[in-house]
């Protein structure tokens, strides 16, 4: 099955392949993760909190589980990757506030090791640190985002549900909508925004390579040269990335991440190749 792709990139005109569309909104996963670890370092800067502040500073969390703001952004927390009681065809719909609240009063039932000294990549851990933010502000993580991220960037179109209408959706065999995932209660600091494919992109430049917020945040991925991440959901992937040669966002309308990163990655050394010669 031909699957919608859109390639954007400092190496060619946009390509855009089998229905795909630069300015509809599509889920970008984990992608979001980045842009919570930035609301984070700008409130750092700003003196809200410090990286380092205790998560029970912020959240009913039990005292002496060591789990630092810090720790939650850089998968250090010892939180395992996904919240429990997660199943069905929609996991993250009954993942809510209350769900978290919960999840947060036992955590120390739940770390696999102790804060700082091993790391395991943790869905878990970026809904509890939007959370946390939320407390230390007292706005919502749209109005988090919108105000310390998006706004200083001039990007408009990320968004948490954005209308259906700017939707990009995915048609599966036998011509039955696959229906994208909940992501809106607790889980969307972890992996639930919305952007066009040209919004995350000047996104990903703004924050690495005009470096226009300051250094970029620790979710961020390093890979020799090149800072990346990557996003999936069971209908959409995603990986962007950048080094001082240029940049590149990858999107399909797919879950299949590993196809959509070795494309992005391909291309990306495809180009660079094609200018040192």
């Amino acid at each position: 099955m031909r699957v919608p792709t859109c390639v954007l990139s400092s190496f060619e005109a946009p390509r855009v392949l089998h229905g795909h569309s630069p300015d509809l909104f599509v889920q970008i996963g984990s992608l979001t993760k980045p842009l919570t670890a930035t609301v984070l370092t700008r409130l750092a800067d700003s003196g809200v909190l410090g990286l380092d502040d205790p998560l029970e500073s912020f959240l009913p969390a039990p005292r002496g589980t060591g789990i630092t703001l810090r720790h939650l952004a850089e998968h250090t927390s010892g939180l395992p990757r996904l919240p429990p009681g997660l199943g069905g065809s929609d996991p993250y719909a009954a993942f809510d506030a209350g769900a978290l609240d919960s999840v947060v009063r036992h955590l120390d039932d739940l770390v696999t090791a102790p804060a700082g000294t091993s790391e395991e990549y943790s869905n878990l851990g970026y809904a509890v640190l939007g959370a946390a933010l939320v407390s230390a502000v007292g706005a919502s993580y749209e109005e988090l985002l919108r105000r310390h991220v998006l706004d200083p960037l001039g990007v408009t179109d990320v968004r948490a549900d954005p209308p259906a209408d700017r939707r990009l959706h995915r048609w599966a065999p036998l011509e039955l909508l696959r229906r994208p995932w909940t992501m809106t209660g607790a889980i969307l600091p972890a992996g639930g925004l919305w952007a066009t494919p040209r919004a995350a992109a000047r996104v990903v430049v703004g924050l690495l390579v005009d470096r226009g917020l300051g250094e970029p945040a620790p979710a961020w991925q390093p890979a020799g040269p090149m800072l990346w991440h990557n996003g999936a959901t069971n209908t959409a992937s995603v990986f962007a990335g950048a080094s001082p040669s240029g940049w590149i966002l990858v999107h399909r309308q797919t879950g299949r991440a590993d196809a959509t990163d070795k494309l992005a990655v391909d291309t990306f050394k495809a180009a660079v190749a094609r200018r040192r010669r």
